[in-house]
């Protein structure tokens, strides 16, 4: 799929190449903007998402795809950033009971900062990110009370806010379910085997299906009536480990 530019409004759309970032893209350039797109090299072990979210804004046609590389590893304290190992085979009442391990301490914050900064410069007043609280692992950073926060703490703290202008976050998929969000990707003509969701990758890059983001993602396929087309590292090669 190759998607000509736009010549709507501008608008930043976080970007890691997951599911949720991918169907947020489509969402943004169906509303008629155009897309530049902000992704961060942050120390995270599943590179592999780079690749996708890269693969994602060629093929949306984004006016410009930004990489930033941030040392958030040499702060440590994630599973997602460090040597600790990456919960497995939780139930959906445990990743309900408390903030997982897979929590990158301020991720979200910086993110969305670095997107206003950016914003600021192209002169965009639109912000897009991927984040729902339904299917959300437990991340205080993906709650709706934390992104009015953060809009309001935007608009005070920028030239734009200061000069009458006001930056929107827009959260798309917010209140809306695995098996909701593929849907409406799928309706949108997402090719969810070039996106990536898992936490623990092979070095190949296939799946674990085993944590959380897997079984997040594979219970919204199965929900939906769909196979999920990215590829998973087999049972007999110790798929739950």
């Amino acid at each position: 799929m190759q998607i000509r530019d736009c010549a709507g409004p501008k608008a930043v759309v976080l970007l890691s190449g997951g599911l949720d970032s991918t169907t947020t893209l489509a969402i943004c350039r169906s509303q008629g903007f155009q897309c530049y797109c902000l992704s961060f090299a942050y120390g995270q072990r599943q590179v592999v998402e780079l690749e996708r979210a890269k693969e994602n804004a060629r093929s949306y046609g984004c006016a410009e795809h930004l990489v930033l590389r941030l040392d958030l590893d040499r702060i440590g304290g994630s599973a997602l950033t460090g040597s600790d190992k990456v919960p497995k085979n939780r139930s959906c009442s445990e990743m309900e009971s408390s903030v997982p391990l897979t929590y990158v301490p301020g991720r979200n914050t910086i993110f969305l900062a670095h997107a206003a900064a950016w914003a600021e410069v192209l002169g965009a007043l639109d912000i897009f990110i991927g984040v729902n609280v339904l299917d959300y692992s437990g991340y205080p950073d993906c709650r709706p009370e934390y992104l009015r926060s953060f809009e309001k703490t935007a608009n005070l703290g920028s030239r734009i806010g200061s000069e009458g202008g006001h930056f929107t976050i827009h959260a798309p998929l917010l209140s809306w379910s695995k098996r909701e969000i593929i849907q409406a990707g799928v309706m949108l003509g997402v090719d969810y085997a070039k996106t990536h969701s898992c936490y623990d990758p092979d070095p190949l890059g296939r799946a674990c299906g085993a944590c959380d983001a897997c079984l997040l993602r594979l219970k919204g396929f199965a929900e939906a009536g769909l196979p999920d087309p990215v590829i998973y590292i087999p049972a007999k090669e110790g798929r739950t480990a």
